[in-house]
């Protein structure tokens, strides 16, 4: 794997936890009605390479289920993160 390969997987396994953190995180203060974290924060972690995490957060605890933008965004960001990692792994491959 080349350095900028591992470099890719190590800041999408970091990213990815610290959306599903976030969205922990942001259910619990929602349940003692506390301070949130913003939503175009947790879209934006989406965004930028957290749409697994993000997803997994939002079926396990149950929050941002209802809410259309998430609906949309979350999985979009998650197919074409999906497809430039495929790309990734297709480009990055050692010729034979």
């Amino acid at each position: 794997m080349s350095d900028m390969g591992f470099f890719i997987y190590t800041y999408l396994f970091v990213i990815n936890v610290l959306a599903f953190g976030l969205y922990a995180i942001d259910k619990r203060r929602a349940c003692y009605n506390r301070w949130r974290i913003p939503e175009w924060v947790l879209l934006v972690l989406a965004i930028i390479g957290g749409a697994y995490g993000a997803g997994m957060a939002m079926l396990l605890f149950r929050h941002k289920t209802r809410h259309r933008s998430f609906q949309i965004i979350v999985p979009v960001c998650f197919v074409i993160w999906l497809i430039l990692l495929v790309l990734l792994c297709i480009y990055n491959s050692p010729a034979k």
